[in-house]
């Protein structure tokens, strides 16, 4: 069944052990993102913040920043609460193993996967987005209807849309809504090609802080810019995410943000926002 219009579903939280010693860091690059040494929050953590704001479910995404392609916490997170989590994991796609890494990871319960090409501790985005040596990889996620969350910048929409293309079958998230500028405000000339992907029916936006407060930055505004992402994408493909504890501020802090941001949409388009569309990516988190 459908999300009822309480309900509220995370897809982007993060989490990180206390524990060094079982799940030792390992991040992409060599370098551990600032937020997760300072302001780290645990799955204990991370379920009371979620008690505290009424999010009932959540998608888990794997710190790459910390872990960097083992998955082992959020594997065991959602092994000891699996009625409210699921989790995506990040495996090397250009790596010869790569598929059975994947299926080692959907056999942990993982059901979505996210490759980390740009972000806190990458400020270029990565140009492997389009290799011919994750095809195999990406020829798996269509086959296994394994989503893939794209952490990225918009340079490497080119890429991306090349990858749309050669597999259509694939839902791909982008995080962030891939960091379009928005500053330049209405008709959001700047962000033209975070819009050129809505042709597409596979490509679906993760919604977070930084999106609601792009949206207040220069000539744009909330008024202005929801009303034209959902006339471009449809509510059916845009979904919120925390990014607690990346994203500053307590989970309650960051949800209310979120809600009156998108006060400015109907109600119908909000449920689906904050519920019915994780249900749609993430099929273990329906009721």
């Amino acid at each position: 069944m459908p999300a009822s219009p309480s309900t509220v579903i995370d897809i982007h939280p993060h989490i990180i052990s206390p524990d060094l010693k079982r799940y030792p860091r390992a991040p992409l690059g060599g370098k551990q993102s600032d937020w997760s040494a300072t302001r780290p929050v645990s799955l204990e953590q991370l379920i009371a913040a979620m008690d505290g704001s009424g999010v009932q479910k959540a998608a888990i995404v794997q710190a790459s920043t910390c872990y960097g392609h083992d998955n082992s916490y959020v594997a065991d997170a959602v092994a000891a609460h699996p009625q409210r989590f699921t989790g995506v994991f990040s495996v090397d796609v250009l790596a010869p193993d790569a598929t059975a890494r994947m299926h080692h990871w959907m056999e942990r319960g993982l059901t979505g996967m996210r490759l980390f090409t740009f972000g806190s501790t990458m400020s270029e985005q990565a140009s492997w987005l389009d290799d011919a040596k994750s095809y195999p990889a990406w020829s798996w996620a269509a086959d296994h209807d394994l989503s893939i969350c794209m952490q990225m910048s918009a340079a490497g929409i080119p890429q991306l849309a090349k990858m749309i293309e050669r597999f259509p079958k694939v839902k791909i998230i982008l995080d962030h809504m891939a960091r379009p500028a928005l500053d330049d405000g209405p008709p959001y000339a700047a962000a033209a090609s975070l819009f050129g992907l809505a042709r597409y029916p596979s490509v679906y936006l993760k919604l977070t802080k930084r999106n609601f407060e792009q949206a207040r930055s220069g000539k744009a505004a909330p008024e202005t810019f929801f009303p034209k992402l959902v006339a471009e994408f449809g509510a059916e493909r845009l979904s919120w995410g925390s990014n607690y504890p990346s994203s500053e501020g307590s989970m309650p802090e960051i949800l209310a943000v979120a809600r009156k941001t998108l006060a400015v949409l109907p109600q119908r388009d909000r449920d689906w926002i904050f519920a019915k569309t994780a249900q749609v990516l993430y099929p273990a988190l329906k009721d």
